[in-house]
């Protein structure tokens, strides 16, 4: 059976006359407002946890970029707040850099910390004031001075849309952010800031893979597909559990997997990434990994168009049953 491995016609790369040896370009826009970002991001949540020098981490930045991996993803609490530390030392270094690249960053959620000794509680704050002052540390810390896109992290049961959106607004006039977003927010809370505001809402980013199925059927992906609102992804490995875990669902996508491999002739990692690409919403999936070969085997599911029915199979391993 034959099958196709394509660059997306929406890739910027398909009738460009590009040498094979070039740069994929993935930039995409994200929304029609305008805001573009590449197609598979890289995520900072566990920067902390790679060791690498300031100069290792300048290389694999500067190999990102070489490869279309343009936008780096952020959140104020990741590594116990250090991260966007550890990514501005970067830049602060060769602020060059900066101009090649799309910053993402969330805020809103309060951890415990010994660096935030207020916070006696986990909890979460979108307040404007929480807002401004996120986005006021987070270009101290990345060394820059503006962010491409800003996301609340995580809705509030507490959330004062009419606060929340003052806040945004706020940085967005300010030109201290271009646009704005949300991540794990259901369609009605989405709903309910948008209403608040005179501009979109470019984006929700959600968790999304083969272990985390829900956004196909509880109206997430239907409500982004409404308004033409591409989601971004979080964990669309399942934080490595669909190639490392050891229960009966993880045991049968793994094999899965493993057999689309071999057929369409990449790594297990394109396939799981190539499933999630190929819905119609059209995702933005940020991978969490700072080894540079799993980004690269990454690309190869961004080329990959899997047939309709093999994707169904791959549905099929998750949910341990067939469709209904």
């Amino acid at each position: 059976m034959s099958f196709e491995r394509t660059i997306p016609s929406d890739s910027g790369r398909g009738n460009t006359g590009l040498p094979a040896n070039q740069p994929m370009n993935m930039q995409q826009p994200i929304h029609a407002s305008g805001l573009k970002l590449s197609r598979i991001s890289a995520g900072m949540w566990r920067l902390g946890e790679w060791n690498k020098s300031v100069n290792d981490l300048i290389g694999w930045i500067e190999e990102c970029i070489d490869i279309g991996v343009t936008t780096f993803d952020h959140a104020d609490i990741y590594g116990d707040y250090e991260c966007e530390k550890i990514f501005g030392e970067v830049l602060a270094r060769r602020p060059e850099l900066r101009s090649k690249m799309e910053l993402v960053t969330k805020c809103g959620i309060c951890l415990i910390s010994d660096k935030k000794q207020k916070h006696r509680i986990t909890h979460y704050d979108l307040s404007a004031d929480h807002v401004i002052n996120s986005v006021n540390q987070s270009l101290r810390n990345l060394h820059t001075d503006y962010l491409d896109l800003l996301l609340i992290h995580r809705p509030s049961p507490l959330m004062d849309a009419d606060a929340t959106a003052a806040g945004l607004k706020k940085v967005i006039d300010s030109g201290k952010v271009r646009f704005a977003g949300v991540s794990n927010f259901t369609p009605s809370q989405m709903n309910l800031l948008q209403s608040r505001l005179e501009f979109p809402l470019v984006t929700n980013q959600i968790e999304f893979s083969l272990l985390h199925t829900a956004p196909l059927f509880d109206g997430t992906l239907d409500h982004l597909q409404t308004s033409r609102t591409r989601p971004m992804v979080w964990s669309p490995y399942g934080g490595g559990k669909i190639f490392t875990g050891t229960g009966s669902r993880e045991s049968r996508i793994q094999q899965s997997l493993q057999k689309f491999s071999v057929k369409y002739d990449v790594a297990p990692d394109a396939i799981a990434l190539a499933w999630i690409l190929k819905h119609p919403s059209k995702p933005f999936p940020a991978l969490g990994t700072g080894k540079m070969d799993r980004v690269k085997r990454a690309l190869d599911g961004y080329s990959l168009d899997l047939e309709l029915q093999d994707w169904f199979e791959l549905l099929e391993a998750s949910m341990g049953e067939p469709v209904p």
